[in-house]
């Protein structure tokens, strides 16, 4: 039940879908008559709308996230690399028979040049099916797989987990395939922005990693002195940041993770 209530509320309270639902409000009151209603959904939504997709407020909420954990300093041997869904579109690579990376598709790639640099890594790759109307589509973690040994990293290496659904998911699902020895260190891959949340769930379940975050969407501080490009890119940067600052918020209120914001 937590699953599909937290996807359909993901959906609703994104910057976009919101303004957007607003917008929709406002021009069915004026339809019906409700005039000082709909014009004052219509002046919200455009505002929000100007805000959230000119101003720099999505980039600086998803720096602060992507800035969270560092690049790591990794001396010794590795143990495994484990890395989670969400670099992949499942729908398109069932539908057209070829494999669809996304924009997170630099988890697969670094993935990748892990299992290049500690060839006696073991690879943990995590992520079902996490789409409310289940198909025959293959699940993440199985079109991640054939990515990596496309690229050239031996199957024998790698493990699927394809049970979790959910960040959450993904570090209890994950804790109980493998089981770190003492001395042992594993990296997790994962976008920059998602890392928090995926660091909290991941020490919830006990499972002790090296977070190794990749695919960064933002600049830095650069990014807070100059105007978004466009207003589409705007919104889908505050739908990221708010997406990961919602996770964070909601996980921790219902005692899924210990941490609100974990840190190094």
């Amino acid at each position: 039940m937590f699953f599909i209530i937290s996807k359909v509320l993901g959906y609703l309270i994104l910057p976009s879908n919101f303004i957007g639902i607003l917008g929709v409000l406002g021009m069915l009151a004026l339809l019906f008559g409700i005039r000082r209603a709909g014009v004052s959904l219509l002046v919200i939504s455009a505002f929000l709308f100007a805000v959230v997709g000119w101003s720099p407020l999505g980039p600086a909420a998803l720096m602060v996230l992507e800035d969270r954990f560092p690049q790591p300093t990794i001396s010794g041997s590795v143990a495994g690399i484990v890395m989670l869904g969400g670099a992949v579109d499942t729908h398109i690579t069932g539908e057209r028979h070829s494999p669809a990376l996304n924009e997170a598709g630099e988890r697969v790639t670094a993935t990748a040049e892990l299992a290049r640099d500690y060839p006696e890594a073991r690879l943990l790759l995590s992520g079902g099916a996490n789409h409310l109307v289940h198909d025959n589509t293959p699940t993440e973690s199985q079109i991640a797989r054939d990515v990596l040994v496309e690229i050239g990293v031996p199957e024998s290496r790698i493990t699927v987990e394809e049970l979790s659904r959910n960040t959450c998911e993904n570090g209890s699902q994950s804790a109980a395939v493998f089981q770190t020895k003492p001395g042992e260190q594993w990296l997790l891959v994962t976008s920059a922005s998602h890392m928090p949340r995926a660091v909290a769930c991941f020490r919830a379940a006990g499972a002790k990693i090296i977070p190794y975050p990749v695919d960064y969407r933002t600049r830095g501080s650069a990014d807070l002195r100059r105007p978004v490009a466009t207003i589409a890119a705007g919104l889908a940067t505050s739908d990221l940041a708010a997406h990961e600052w919602l996770g964070l918020l909601i996980y921790r209120a219902l005692g899924l993770t210990d941490e609100l914001f974990p840190a190094a």
